[in-house]
Parts: structure tokens; sequence; C-alpha cells
């Protein structure tokens, strides 16, 4: 199913992403954010990287590193831990 369509239920039926480049050390930092919030919580996430897909680098390039959760923007440059583990709580 499409992250856009998700609804909030169980921490599996959530997904987070993560969109960062290479050598990028606030994506380094979000990264470490992201596995532990989702690890803790149980909820499944992926990393993509902007320097392999055009429409992401497009809309992103600015912004990186950016969050989404399911399919949504939720955060850019730097994840705060505490509000990502209430986004993903709610």
């Amino acid at each position: 199913m499409s992250p856009l369509f998700r609804r909030a239920g169980s921490p599996r039926d959530r997904l987070v992403t993560l969109i960062r480049k290479p050598g990028c050390h606030l994506c380094d930092d979000a990264q470490v954010v992201v596995e532990k919030v989702c690890s803790e919580l149980g909820v499944p996430w992926e990393r993509k990287d902007i320097t392999e897909d055009r429409e992401l680098y497009e809309q992103y390039w600015e912004q990186i590193p950016v969050v989404l959760v399911d399919g949504r923007q939720h955060t850019f440059w730097r994840v705060n831990e505490d509000r990502l583990r209430k986004a993903l709580g709610d």
C-alpha cells in the first residue's frame, strides 16, 4: 500500500523515509535518530539517496536530510527525537 494511504494504527503500519545523500553530516545525524526511534517503536524505515533519484533531488535538494512519515514531510535538516516519536505515536 502506498505510504500516502497508510493510516495510523500499529507501528508496523507506519513508514519513515529518510531522504539523504552521501557525505552529508546532517544526514548521518538524522539517520542515527531515525534508526533509534524506529527501532524502539518497531516502525519500519527506509533510506533514499537523492543522488539516485532525479525527482527527489529536484524536490528536496535544499532541505536534506528530509524525513517523511507515511509519505508526508515531517521535518528537514535536524531531526528532533521527541517530535518524531510523538508523530509516530499519533
